[in-house]
């Protein structure tokens, strides 16, 4: 629980409370209490020692507090974190915005504080205008907004209450504007102040320790609370082989799918706890269980333990007598932890989850029926109120490789309500996707809509009028993450001076059973694409499941393949909202055994018999200490990446250059595997171990990463990405015959098209058929002579 504070007063007691009484007594005496003072003290001035009669001063010293103790932030999360994508604009005499934030369960607030970075109208009295800072609807702090400081940008540090918060706490910013002591417009342009979403909450907390309960998880290790990027060690408690290591890749992946867009990080240890702190271990044997407390087991087994190193730390231990006992006990936790309870449960029977279909991932837009938007977001978030009300926001997750060449766009099947106004006005429910205007719908007053009473009568309980319109979406702009914006936009009539009372009391709402359809697209798309690897892991989270991912790690493998791979399988869970349960991991002296299956490799150091023996499939490589890399004109062509027909994008290797280097660079490329027809290839190879965490972060483009991973080779220094190969050489999926003909004939000549090649062939058929008709003609002629 959070502790509360309260104020205290304390009653004078003992010789504090006699002072008055002897003090008065003196005077009635007139007995002399000291020098009197020349002039009284003003009312509410503090009582200086020398007012103070010498015998009686001890007794008039306050009680010394203890200094208060410094704010010390252990938890910082800025406005964009919360949820603020833009900058918080507050517009009108009683505006504001909201941002959710929480509280760790195995942590206590202490103190709250806000780094605000702010401007304010220059127009605003400042007698009667202010932002107020409110925590869970309570006002928290009211700042100032004094003329001489409008209309620029500032910061101040704002101290909050520790006892206003919660587990789960709402941040409110709210504008109180007024422009002049006359009738004024509510809305009027001069009401404004924007807050930054790079201003900072902080949270003082301090850690206590959870009980080793395995019904908390999959707290202490995610918590849906933490706004930040997970850090979760994993410790192997010797060399892992394939097998555990497929165990840690199921487990990686399912708290990467917890973590979601938060992000996650997994360093791999070899039986090293940290310092601090919570990990997962993963035991193979029962010597390795002994280890750790756990002589003696009866099976795949799992157990919650303190820290030895951090008493509030927990360990996640992953228990088996073998390695397969090891994964049997963490594609349980993976599938099935809502079922534990108790600091250590055996696994005693576990059924296999049934085999996942292509592109069924829970995460993803389905791609075989429409989905509504009730499956999407919850219908709480599908409602607005107010003349400027936030923007309606739905994640996307669309499978990167639909096939859009000459299709017609994406249906919407939007459904939504709002509130009518009686009067003509300028009011509209604009759509756009990632910020890219595609339509404004009108929100019509009821004198404008035909049959007027009629539609009056369909004004629901709430007084909203339902309405239905198709909004075609372009493909294209659906990327792999995309994020459809609704925007209610109501106007208001002015009604001149001192008429001008405004009641916001306007609603709109999305209704859950809008849908959208990519159901009409076939899966068809020209490969490699490290674009789409970056963003959604695919080709390999095709399967949700990775059940057709071969992952190859060199046979020297540390703790830095180990980091790659788990990072890498923590990606893929949080593309497709699902474990990795059925990924193979195999030395990568055995790829020849994957055939068949996508393959990701991952390996470091200069000596790798892999690289050798796939160089000539691959755009670049590391042969001992040289280099070798194939460029083209790409890095000057960069937008034609989002041409519609992808053979567009395809060139041929202008130049190989090789050059010998001892600095550490990594490289990820793209090819079609050597194994299987149509199979994907995706190596992550550094000359040095460290240069595969380089390579994963690059990935995820964190805010160091300016340049994204694309084309079929990126070369990463450090911070830097440079793509440098663009060549499409092969294409994964399926297009019907009709749509594989027109696509074939397009190859052949530019602009042609299976209607065009129709046009011809009936053309041809109705000349063919009037010169026969002609030559039978001319037959009967001679014939009649």
């Amino acid at each position: 629980m959070t502790p509360t504070h309260f104020a205290s007063v304390r009653k004078p007691s003992g010789p504090r409370l006699m002072l008055p009484a002897i003090l008065s007594g003196l005077f009635l005496l007139g007995m002399p209490a000291g020098p009197a003072p020349a002039q009284p003290a003003p009312a509410g001035a503090a009582l200086l020692p020398s007012d103070i009669p010498p015998g009686l001063a001890q007794l008039a010293q306050p009680d010394e507090a203890p200094p208060p103790a410094p704010f010390a932030a252990t938890r910082q999360y800025s406005f964009k974190e919360l949820g603020a994508q833009y900058p918080m604009n507050l517009r009108g005499v009683d505006a504001s915005n909201s941002l959710p934030f929480s509280v760790r369960a195995d942590e206590v607030a202490t103190g709250m504080r806000l780094q605000l970075r702010y401007a304010y109208s220059p127009a605003l009295i400042s007698e009667l205008s202010q932002i107020n800072v409110l925590v869970n609807d309570e006002l928290a702090a009211s700042i100032p907004v004094p003329r001489e400081h409008a209309g620029r940008s500032l910061q101040q540090e704002v101290e909050l209450p520790a006892y206003l918060l919660s587990a789960q706490n709402v941040l409110r910013m709210q504008l109180i504007g007024h422009y002049t002591l006359d009738c004024e417009d509510p809305l009027h342009s001069s009401l404004w102040a924007n807050i930054s979403n790079q201003s900072l909450l902080e949270l003082a907390t301090t850690r206590i320790a959870l009980e080793d309960d395995l019904g908390i998880l999959p707290l202490p290790f995610f918590d849906a609370r933490d706004r930040t990027e997970l850090a979760l060690p994993f410790v192997f408690g010797g060399k892992p082989d394939t097998v555990t290591l497929e165990a840690a890749g199921a487990l990686s992946s399912w708290f990467g799918a917890l973590a979601g867009e938060r992000g996650a990080d997994f360093p791999a240890a070899l039986d090293s706890l940290p310092a601090q702190g919570h990990a997962v271990v993963l035991l193979g044997s029962a010597q390795q269980a002994a280890a750790y407390g756990h002589a003696e087991l009866r099976g795949p087994t799992l157990a919650l333990a303190a820290n030895p190193n951090d008493p509030q730390g927990k360990l996640l231990l992953v228990m088996g007598r073998n390695s397969g006992e090891l994964k049997q006990a963490a594609q349980a936790l993976a599938a099935g932890s809502q079922t534990l309870a108790g600091p250590v449960a055996t696994v005693t029977q576990f059924e296999q989850p049934r085999p996942r279909q292509p592109y069924d991932a829970p995460r993803w837009l389905r791609s075989d029926r429409p989905v509504t938007f009730g499956e999407l977001a919850d219908a709480r978030r599908l409602s607005v109120s107010g003349y400027s009300p936030d923007t309606i926001r739905l994640d996307l997750r669309v499978p990167p490789d639909l096939f859009g060449w000459r299709a017609k766009d994406v249906p919407v099947d939007l459904r939504y309500r709002y509130t009518p106004q009686p009067t003509s006005v300028n009011s509209s429910l604009l759509l756009a996707v990632d910020d890219v205007f595609v339509k404004s719908l009108p929100l019509f007053a009821l004198e404008r809509l035909e049959d007027g009473q009629t539609l009056r009568k369909q004004v629901l309980a709430d007084e909203t009028l339902p309405m239905r319109a198709r909004v075609d979406v372009p493909l294209a702009l659906l990327k792999p993450r995309a994020q459809i914006q609704l925007r209610y936009m109501y106007d208001y009539i002015k009604q001149g001076e001192c008429r001008d009372i405004i009641i916001d009391n306007v609603r709109g709402t999305i209704e859950p059973e809008s849908t959208i359809d990519i159901s009409g697209y076939p899966h068809f798309i020209a490969m490699p694409d490290l674009a789409v690897f970056a963003e959604a892991g695919f080709p390999f989270t095709r399967m949700a499941d990775l059940s057709e991912t071969a992952v190859l790690l060199g046979d020297d493998a540390g703790p830095a393949e180990y980091s790659a791979y788990l990072n890498l399988m923590g990606r893929m869970g949080e593309s497709t909202g699902y474990p990795a349960l059925g990924v193979t991991v195999a030395p990568a002296s055995q790829a020849g055994q994957q055939a068949g299956k996508d393959i990701l490799a991952i390996v470091s150091g200069e000596q790798q018999p892999l690289l050798r023996e796939w160089a000539r499939y691959m755009p670049a490589g590391y042969e001992g200490s040289t280099r070798r890399f194939g460029t083209s004109d790409l890095v000057y062509r960069i937008m034609g990446w989002f041409n519609p027909d992808p053979r567009q994008n395809a060139e041929p290797v202008r130049a190989s250059v090789s050059y010998a280097s001892s600095g550490v660079s990594a490289l990820i490329a793209g090819f079609e595997s050597p194994l299987t027809a149509r199979r994907s290839v995706v190596v992550l190879a550094s000359n040095q171990p460290e240069g595969l965490g380089d390579a994963v972060r690059a990935l995820r483009r964190d805010a160091s990463h300016a340049e994204p991973v694309q084309g079929s080779l990126a070369i990463v220094r450090g911070q830097r990405v440079d793509s440098l190969v663009a060549e499409q050489t092969y294409t994964v999926g399926e297009l019907g015959l009709l749509k594989r003909i027109d696509w074939w004939l397009s190859g052949l000549v530019p602009g042609a098209s299976l209607l065009k090649l129709a046009i011809v062939l009936l053309a041809a058929l109705g000349l063919l058929a009037l010169a026969l008709a002609l030559l039978r003609a001319l037959r009967r002629r001679r014939a009649g002579q």
